[in-house]
């Protein structure tokens, strides 16, 4: 690699980040009212899309994340009162996370608010400038889209 590239490169990657960053700090700090992280409004849509319950590995997966993690978020939702555990109807060992009623509520609203701030932040690129960046954020994570 050109000493040129290596500049780009070291430029480029810290910028990407930062600039997820700075996306999700906006959409967190939309969330506040609703005393929400992007964390937990994501695992009550996980839950909200399935009202059976999720077992917690399930979830994990869902979420892209370890049980543990998930074990300890489901323990803050469940403390606010919008998921509760139950064991599961075909194995009693089995515990699954389901959303409340008010998780169901807090969900909904909270979810318009994130929309909202999301297309605050994309209003800042025209069209050309969004499909442009589908495209290679596509082509970094090797998702291109069809």
């Amino acid at each position: 690699m050109n000493e040129c590239m290596e500049t780009t490169a070291q430029g480029l990657l810290p910028l990407l980040l930062r600039a997820g960053n700075a996306v999700a700090e906006h959409l967190e700090h939309r969330l506040e009212p609703w005393c929400l992280s992007l964390a937990k409004l994501r695992a009550l849509e996980q839950l909200a899309s399935a009202p059976e319950g999720l077992p917690l590995g399930q979830l994990a997966d869902r979420l892209c994340c370890v049980k543990s993690n998930v074990t300890q978020l489901v323990d803050r939702l469940e403390a606010d009162g919008f998921v509760r555990r139950v064991p599961m109807a075909s194995d009693r060992r089995c515990v699954v996370a389901v959303i409340t009623e008010p998780g169901l509520h807090r969900f909904a609203s909270a979810a318009a608010a994130r929309e909202e701030a999301e297309r605050e932040v994309l209003e800042r690129l025209n069209d050309g400038d969004r499909e442009r960046l589908v495209r290679l954020l596509g082509r970094l994570t090797g998702e291109e889209p069809g």
